[in-house]
């Protein structure tokens, strides 16, 4: 698969067909080789976004050794939000995707039709100094008052790949939570299942019977006298699923004010932050991994609990 640049305004993705897929459809071709989805192929086939040689194509069309099949990276479409000015802290951006380290009490799309000062508000309106016209595609969410990494598609490509890298578990999200309490194994693996708490559907619980598999992987990174710093990585990504496993497991984290209120006088949210994210880039297979700092408030908890040690 390479990528070309047709147009100012309009890029395109495309592959040469080998003698194994002679005979194929160019429908197949875009499924099993390019790996764009039904859902997509009615969009671009809308938008003229296929090619065969560098013509409008048939999805019936069967293709032949050395054809040329193409798909549209990019088309128009209304962000549906009104842009607004806000400082992003990117840590990375081309013209596939772009990551964010997201700071606490920062929503990243609005609940509610007439929300606005999100994070996708701010992408909106960067989005529009670029001169682009998207939808604002988080392909995963974190917390309003969670801390750190999130990757954005800026494509409906990018967007579905990957979603399906969340789906199938390649893209890795990985966390650093202060939790209440000292954790007495070094590492470990919660696997309860998560659904909606039966007295308040706003919150999530264990739910044996009832609720979606759900599964968090910790390890120990340091011990202070009263709390402990752990890594996380999640295996699936349920609503609420770190603090709820924590609190499952005994040691909810700092500063929730739904699960466990441990610690509510040191922090004004959740000690939870998205330190590492790791993923496969969409158009050139190349795996990438990005990292973000503990930010202040995190850092000063840190201190703070470390100094208590001693």
């Amino acid at each position: 698969m390479t990528e070309t640049h047709s147009s100012p305004t309009r890029r395109w993705v495309e592959h040469t067909i080998t003698e194994a897929e002679a005979g194929h459809t160019v429908e197949e071709i875009l499924i099993d080789t390019l790996s764009i989805s039904r859902r997509m192929i009615q969009k671009l086939t809308r938008s003229k976004g296929i090619q065969l040689n560098a013509k409008p194509a048939f999805l019936s069309k069967k293709v032949r050794v050395g054809d040329v099949v193409r798909a549209a990276l990019t088309f128009t479409e209304e962000a549906g939000l009104e842009p607004m000015q806000m400082n992003l802290d990117i840590v990375f951006e081309d013209a596939d995707l772009i990551v964010l380290n997201k700071p606490p009490f920062l929503l990243v799309h609005p609940t509610t039709p007439d929300q606005t000062g999100t994070l996708a508000h701010g992408l909106a309106y960067h989005y529009q100094e670029q001169g682009l016209s998207t939808k604002i595609r988080p392909v995963h969410r974190i917390d309003r008052d969670t801390s750190g990494l999130l990757v954005v598609a800026k494509t409906a490509f990018a967007h579905q790949h990957l979603d399906r890298q969340l789906r199938e578990r390649e893209l890795k999200r990985e966390y650093l939570a202060f939790v209440d309490g000292t954790v007495s194994e070094e590492r470990g693996v919660i696997d309860a299942p998560i659904g909606k708490d039966k007295l308040n559907p706003n919150l999530r619980a264990i739910r044996p019977q009832v609720g979606e598999f759900a599964l968090t992987r910790y390890q120990v990174v340091e011990r202070y006298e009263l709390a402990t710093l752990v890594h996380l990585e999640l295996e699936t990504g349920r609503t609420h699923q770190i603090r709820v496993h924590m609190t499952h497991l005994g040691h909810p984290l700092i500063g929730d004010r739904q699960y466990g209120r441990a610690g509510q006088s040191l922090l004004r949210r959740q000690a939870l932050h998205a330190s590492r994210l790791t993923l496969t880039h969409p158009t050139t297979g190349n795996e990438m991994r990005f990292d973000a700092p503990l930010p202040k408030d995190l850092a000063n908890l840190q201190t703070y609990l470390k100094e208590g040690t001693a």
